[in-house]
């Protein structure tokens, strides 16, 4: 990209990232510390031990741990637990114990940038970070803010206030309820409160699952179910809801997506966030693939790929966190047997909940299948998508996961697990129109009927050529002149005027 050249012999300016120590959220972090560095900005990454980086990827950052030093402390280890309420109830924690060791540590580098006559001008944190607004405020260094899901998701989870006053959430099940929690951690998330996520008695309302939301239209009354949360009192809402208040009190916010995608989507933010937001994505597709995957990508499938037809090979991949119920995971295996279509399956080890790795496939399947099909651990995505022989991605539809099928031009089956997931397979579905969201759960039959609408039968033709389109409309959009080429210039300017 032209924005890239030329920038780095003046580096007088420097920026510190913050990401949260997730797959989903390191990778676009890093990714925009590329584009700032492209831009002529000296980069520090400050990280977690939890989850450590590759630094030697990037010998041009440079790299400096926090909050989780001192050997002592256990509060980082407790987000290893396999559960998503685990994990959320973990970054609350992170969130309320970790100010003053942050101040204390940005404090530090401010002195020494000083001494340096390199200034920091910017603090970028990942949103979920909020507690950093305050820490940065007592600084009087800027925050700006990095938003990693789509624009739509930020304004359904703003619109939580409304949805619950229209009892939309009396039939949705909290990840607080249905997840065995580390007692310590939901002792500090609800304190001697547990009713603060108990659903109310008494009479409510019952609305019928396939109903559409009349306050967001896209949204059917079971995505609002899916998200797993019931209402403002629920601990992912509080966390929702001061993610979005520090949000707006930020210096500005920078969206991995791009406007041509999420327009509508993108008049409503501007409207309801009184700071400016700067849409550069996607961020991948300024570099090649990245270097910052927290697990070793297995490359040994890559000749089978390249013997495969054109488009004939469906990539599975559900993320780096999702895990599946054992019965779920049998009618996908028989799904995959119905439908005789040739797949790239990424299964993690514990991806099947009980199962070290592919220990609960049953032989007839792997007899069954033979060389049509292909399972790994983990597999470099990017590749994956932009390899002539991909005719569709199976996906929990991360936003990550789901801007990169974009980019290739690869339509989606849309199997979401929780939060953002449902609400991105949603606009997949039937606002973008270039997948099939099996919204009904894992049955064999329509997961089978998924895979050949988008790899065999006649409609197929439809989601592909939806699907170019919108990968040229990324292509045009990073263009000099293009919406996101003009927002990084925009961004650039904004972040050196600081």
């Amino acid at each position: 990209m032209e924005n890239q050249v030329g920038r780095s012999s003046c580096r007088r300016q420097r920026v510190v990232l913050f990401p949260l120590p997730f797959q989903g959220h390191i990778n676009p972090m890093l990714q925009l510390a590329n584009i700032l560095y492209s831009n002529g900005f000296s980069i520090t990454i400050i990280h977690t031990n939890f989850n450590s980086l590759y630094t030697s990827n990037y010998p041009h950052f440079t790299f400096r741990a926090v909050l989780d030093n001192d050997s002592k402390d256990n509060n980082l280890a407790k987000l290893s637990s396999k559960g998503i309420g685990d994990l959320l109830s973990g970054i609350m924690l992170l969130n309320q114990c970790s100010g003053e060791s942050l101040r204390q540590e940005l404090d530090q580098m401010l002195i020494a940038s000083k001494q340096h006559h390199e200034p920091i001008v910017c603090l970028i944190t990942d949103a979920l970070w909020y507690f950093t607004q305050s820490v940065a405020d007592s600084l009087k260094l800027p925050r700006m803010v990095l938003r990693t899901s789509s624009l739509f998701c930020v304004n359904v989870y703003a619109s939580i206030p409304v949805l619950e006053d229209q009892g939309y959430f009396n039939q949705a099940n909290s990840v607080f309820d249905e997840e065995n929690i580390d007692l310590g951690l939901k002792n500090i998330i609800s304190p001697n409160n547990e009713r603060d996520f108990k659903k109310p008695e008494g009479t409510e309302l019952v609305f019928d699952l396939e109903e559409r939301v009349p306050e967001i239209p896209v949204l059917k009354v079971k995505d609002i179910s899916n998200m797993r949360i019931k209402g403002q009192t629920d601990p992912t809402a509080k966390l929702l809801a001061k993610m979005l208040k520090q949000t707006k009190a930020s210096s500005g916010i920078i969206w991995n997506s791009f406007k041509e995608l999420e327009e509508p989507e993108f008049q409503k933010i501007c409207k309801d966030f009184p700071v400016p937001s700067f849409l550069i994505g996607p961020f991948h597709k300024y570099f090649p693939a990245s270097l910052s995957s927290l697990l070793e990508p297995d490359r040994s499938f890559m000749s089978w790929l390249d013997h495969q037809a054109p488009e004939s090979v469906l990539y599975i991949s559900f993320g780096s966190a999702a895990q599946l119920e054992k019965q779920d995971f049998m009618e996908v295996v028989h799904g995959l047997a119905i439908s005789k279509q040739p797949f790239l399956w990424v299964m993690r080890p514990a991806f099947v909940k009980g199962s070290e790795w592919i220990d609960l496939l049953p032989n007839w399947f792997l007899d069954l299948v033979g060389e049509r099909g292909h399972i790994v651990k983990w597999a470099p995505q990017q590749e994956v998508l932009a390899h002539q022989a991909t005719g569709a991605f199976w996906t929990h539809n991360g936003w990550n996961s789901t801007l990169e099928s974009i980019c290739e031009g690869v339509p989606m089956i849309c199997s979401p697990f929780w939060g953002d997931q449902p609400l991105d397979a949603r606009y997949v579905s039937d606002v973008l129109k270039v997948g099939v969201y099996l919204e009904n759960g894992w049955g064999k039959e329509e997961i089978a009927s998924a895979i050949r609408r988008v790899m065999v039968e006649d409609e197929r033709e439809d989601f592909r050529e939806r699907a170019r389109c919108l990968k040229e409309k990324v292509n045009v959009s990073l263009m000099k002149g293009g919406s996101s080429y003009e927002s990084l210039e925009s961004l650039v300017g904004y972040i050196s005027l600081l």
